[in-house]
């Protein structure tokens, strides 16, 4: 049984087929783009917090009596969670991270960055070589749609390699 939608070309492969499947899009050349949606990929957590955020706005209306208010209250809570509610689209290339949101467009070069980590969710890139607190505050966070393995990759070859020459650079003049 074939996945192909009616717009794909019948040469399509089926690889090409598994990784749109999987949110992640192959561009040619040296580019890596996702979507990152976590709204859709956790349906029960997405009611959860919906219902949370009703309770909270119901919370607000109950103790000022003003729909003002409320409405303030609940505009609030949903803008708050805007990268849950709202897909994140992610291109990495040669030149830097492109990080697209419902309100704003990011672009960063991989000069920026000196240092990455993985957990289970996303990958940090951080402006600082070693672990610091400010890396929160200072980084970029890129969530994953099913492509950590990709994602890691694309990013260590990038930040890590470039550390790696600077320090052999460094190496080599003293």
């Amino acid at each position: 049984m074939s996945t192909r939608s009616s717009d794909e070309s019948p040469g399509t492969s089926d690889r090409s087929e598994s990784v749109v499947k999987t949110g992640v899009h192959d561009v040619p050349g040296d580019t890596l783009e996702w979507v990152s949606h976590p709204v859709k990929r956790r349906p029960w957590v997405s009611l959860a917090v919906t219902l949370f955020n009703c309770m909270c706005g119901a919370l607000v209306h109950a103790t000022t009596g003003s729909a003002a208010f409320t409405g303030l209250a609940l505009v609030i809570l949903f803008a708050s969670l805007a990268k849950f509610y709202f897909p994140t689209r992610y291109v990495l290339d040669n030149e830097g991270v492109t990080v697209k949101t419902t309100t704003q467009t990011l672009k960063k070069p991989w000069s920026q960055y000196r240092s990455s980590y993985s957990d289970k969710n996303g990958l940090l890139l951080s402006p600082f070589a070693e672990p610091s607190r400010l890396e929160n505050f200072r980084g970029l966070y890129l969530i994953f749609a099913n492509n950590k393995d990709e994602v890691t990759a694309f990013v260590r070859a990038r930040v890590d390699e470039r550390e790696n020459d600077a320090d052999a650079t460094a190496e080599g003049q003293a």
